[in-house]
């Protein structure tokens, strides 16, 4: 099973959004360095943000594509206090 996440840091202010097989040593490594030309390679304080379960990569990967093509800080916010929002659009890229 698959995740698509968003985490947040608070160094820089800013938000990443990805996709994983396995989140919790994905966020280890975001917070290690191990992706050297990364953006997240910035900052060592990463922090789940929001993480939702996906049907599979390919999912994943669409919701990760939509989310990032917004551009839009407050459309990520909103993700979090919007359950009914993002429901929607899981179930939309299924």
């Amino acid at each position: 099973m698959h995740t698509l996440y968003i985490i947040y840091s608070a160094k820089i202010n800013r938000y990443y959004v990805g996709e994983t097989e396995d989140f919790q040593v994905r966020l280890v490594q975001h917070n290690s360095g191990v992706f050297k030309n990364a953006s997240t390679s910035l900052t060592d304080d990463w922090e789940e943000f929001l993480r939702v379960l996906c049907d599979d990569r390919g999912h994943a990967r669409r919701l990760e594509t939509f989310i990032k093509k917004q551009k839009s800080r407050v459309f990520i916010e909103s993700l979090k206090s919007d359950p009914e929002k993002l429901a929607s659009i899981v179930k939309r890229f299924r």
